[in-house]
């Protein structure tokens, strides 16, 4: 149930963008905003600053609040060599190898990179777009946020298709937007994991998969295939959902109730390797003993998986490469030298020490 600040912010929004309020008009003031909604003053203008955040009103000094120009020209402009790359996090994991291969390609053909960084959060990737956007960047190179979740910014993508900028997604796609992507075949990966500790001997794998994006959801799916493909051992699945908001420390909790229980899992396979390193030190903290105990898959292939005790099985993620190939894409749509369709990447099965026979 959304907050009161919300409902308010939503309401207003839903009646600009449906034309009730045209560009330029004037909004109701806060007192009468206030008597509308039954809610304080700080509630409107929490609202109300957000919705000027958003392009959507903007303020005058002594004559009240407006409807902005949020539809104001967002063509791109090819002679800017500016390239927007939205991500959902840019510090950390696997982004920086990703956007190093985009910034080599680039730079190669004189351009230069714009990154923002939503933190997987709706209201910062729009912030994002529509700053991006402001600037006439030439292309965008975007990270869906939340892409198995219902997206608020449908209405910005179908802006940034009508005008034609050059786009491309990363990792993942949004329903209903036909833009080129390059993702990796996910759900065929997880199930070449859940295969091998199959071979080893393991039948009660907990899969512990994050399921507010579209990886993670693949991820768990090719976690249910390998198991449907060997029904004897259906009944021996286990699956924990999470989402990325979710505390962690709640999560290591069901882990632990799973490992407590009549009958504990003998291996983990985790949603990605940053997980898969939580966990590993989850259990060395409660005296399991990686692989003799309990075995361990993660998925990407972070560097330093390969450094951990014990060393991290895993599944490749083609991030400079797949980030390089990014960087080709969009230079050639802007050119329009070339159209092109979704690329799909196999990511390659990395064994290590963390999973041995049971």
């Amino acid at each position: 149930m959304p907050s009161k600040y919300e409902a308010v912010k939503n309401a207003l929004k839903k009646d600009i963008l449906a034309g009730k309020f045209p560009i330029d008009a004037k909004l109701p003031t806060e007192s009468n905003l206030m008597q509308q909604f039954e809610v304080s003053r700080h509630t409107v203008r929490r609202a109300v600053s957000d919705l000027e955040n958003e392009h959507f009103i903007y303020k005058v000094q002594g004559g009240g609040m407006f409807v902005a120009d949020w539809q104001k020209d967002w063509q791109a402009e090819t002679k800017n060599k500016t390239i927007g790359v939205i991500c959902t996090h840019i510090a950390d994991y696997i982004f920086p190898k990703i956007i190093s291969g985009i910034d080599k390609v680039l730079a190669q053909n004189d351009y230069t990179l714009l990154l923002a960084n939503t933190h997987n959060n709706h209201q910062r990737e729009r912030s994002s777009l529509i700053n991006m956007l402001d600037m006439k960047v030439a292309g965008l190179i975007i990270e869906p946020t939340q892409s198995a979740l219902p997206n608020p910014n449908l209405d910005l993508y179908q802006e940034i298709k009508k005008r034609q900028i050059p786009t491309i997604f990363l990792n993942a796609t949004y329903p209903d937007l036909d833009f080129p992507a390059l993702v990796v075949n996910d759900k065929q990966a997880e199930k070449q994991l859940i295969e091998h500790l199959f071979d080893q001997g393991h039948r009660n794998i907990l899969g512990i998969f994050q399921v507010d994006d579209q990886q993670g959801v693949a991820r768990m799916n090719g976690y249910l295939e390998a198991y449907q493909n060997n029904s004897k051992y259906a009944l021996d699945s286990q699956i924990i959902m999470y989402h990325a908001s979710d505390p962690l420390e709640l999560l290591e909790k069901k882990v632990l109730n799973y490992l407590n229980s009549p009958k504990p899992p003998t291996a983990l396979a985790c949603y990605n390797d940053e997980l898969a390193i939580r966990l590993m030190d989850l259990l060395k903290r409660h005296d399991y003993q990686i692989p003799n105990d309990i075995s361990v898959v993660g998925f990407d292939n972070y560097e330093i998986t390969k450094y951990l005790d014990p060393s991290l099985t895993t599944m490749n993620h083609a991030k400079e490469k797949m980030g390089a190939c990014a960087g080709e894409m969009i230079t050639q749509m802007i050119l329009k030298k070339a159209k092109f369709e979704t690329k799909v990447y196999e990511a390659e099965f990395i064994s290590r020490a963390s999973t041995a026979k049971k």
